[in-house]
């Protein structure tokens, strides 16, 4: 992160209260590479990446006033951007985005570690896009935003065991993917 950009932080948000075009733009190139990354994570090809990402930024823009200067701004911005993220998944599909399909007799309630396997980042991302929505998005939302089952489940308005059980699916399906490259290596 540019320390010139960072340690001008509030001036720049402050200008983008007043909707000033250069703090605006600061505000941009300072944290559009770890937010268009997010948006990458969550959805299934670059162009509905880069549609959630504009809309994000529009949003970030219109409630920047809402900013107490309290916590990470990053936190915020990502904050916003998850919750685009979630709404435009959920919008697309006509029903719930999220059933709550899980069965204590049949799904997985122990969360269950990844077995490391190096590989290039770029092949994981493909990955974790290749997984169904509702499973890509609760992976997401624990591993790289390290939210608890209790506050996924409360923002995708599912049970903590179904956010469990998407978990350990998710987890379930990277882990063949991943082992099926690294048995097709060694063969």
């Amino acid at each position: 992160m540019n320390h010139f950009l960072k340690d001008n932080l509030e001036k720049y948000i402050k200008l983008c209260i007043k909707n000033d075009r250069e703090g605006q733009l600061k505000i941009y190139q300072l944290f559009s590479p770890v937010l268009y990354g997010i948006c990458l994570k969550y959805m299934k090809n670059e162009d509905d990446a880069k549609d959630v990402f504009q809309e994000a930024f529009v949003i970030v823009f219109q409630k920047i006033s809402q900013y107490k200067f309290e916590g990470s701004f990053e936190g915020w911005l990502k904050r916003i951007f998850i919750n685009k993220l979630i709404e435009t998944l959920n919008k697309k599909k006509k029903e719930s985005f999220f059933l709550d399909v899980f069965d204590p007799d049949t799904d997985f309630i122990e969360e269950e570690e990844l077995e490391v396997i190096p590989m290039e980042q770029e092949k994981l991302l493909e990955y974790i896009r290749d997984l169904p929505d509702q499973y890509r998005t609760v992976f997401n939302l624990y591993v790289f935003e390290k939210m608890k089952h209790k506050e996924i489940a409360e923002l995708l308005k599912i049970s903590e065991g179904t956010s469990k059980s998407n978990l350990n699916r998710a987890k379930h399906i990277l882990q063949k993917r991943i082992l099926s490259i690294k048995n097709f290596k060694t063969a």
